[in-house]
């Protein structure tokens, strides 16, 4: 295959919402801390959980592990049932095994997300699985792009990221491959407009991508 496409995981190929706010909301009530309005969660989802929390809670950073103890232990419970392929999603992926190698980078953890690859049907399709635990500097920055890559044994000719946040994007530019942008996750249309076009779903990206070869 001498294309590749790296795909993000929430919001890009699956809808976790509920799982993801059940596991933050639930983390925050057994630390003992007011919860957050769910648009104000969703709208940091793609950063490491970590992070998330350090955001929302700057004066309370000391409880961050605390918090992804907290977190993990609620996703555990809830993830496979929580979690669904969005609309059109297993068909991407079966059309885009047929042109490129494919990869995932994410900033989930590496624990469950092979367990959540394989519930939905979906893990035959990817080559490399670039978790959290996989890399010191996560998107924006290149750093897990490039490992997709090498692990791929691939260069950046005719590789493609397709992600739904602009942390999604900078990380492809960084990496300096082909980003592809979707409105269907929890990135804000206007924003991704201005580094990429913007697709309606995951489909509609590799029905592009294949329209230009």
């Amino acid at each position: 295959m001498d294309k590749t496409i790296l795909f993000d995981l929430d919001g890009t190929l699956i809808n976790s919402t509920n799982a993801i706010l059940n596991s933050f909301q639930g983390a925050l009530k057994t630390l003992g801390l007011i919860s957050k309005n769910d648009e104000e969660i969703k709208n940091l989802i793609g950063y490491p959980l970590e992070q998330m929390f350090e955001m929302l809670y700057d004066d309370k950073a000391n409880l961050s592990k605390d918090f992804v103890l907290a977190y993990r232990e609620i996703y555990s419970q809830i993830y496979l049932s929580q979690t669904e392929l969005l609309p059109q999603a297993k068909e991407a992926l079966g059309l885009a095994y047929e042109i490129a190698d494919l990869g995932i980078v994410t900033t989930k953890g590496g624990k469950f997300t092979p367990l959540l690859l394989e519930y939905l049907g979906i893990k035959k399709f990817f080559k490399t699985l670039i978790t959290f635990e996989d890399i010191t500097h996560p998107k924006p920055s290149p750093e897990p792009v490039v490992l997709a890559l090498k692990r791929l044994n691939k260069t950046q000719k005719n590789a493609y990221m397709i992600g739904d946040t602009v942390l999604d994007i900078q990380a492809a530019i960084a990496a300096n491959i082909i980003p592809l942008a979707l409105s269907c996750g929890y990135g804000k249309e206007e924003e991704l407009k201005a580094y990429c076009r913007v697709f309606l779903s995951a489909y509609d990206a590799i029905k592009y991508i294949i329209r230009l070869y």
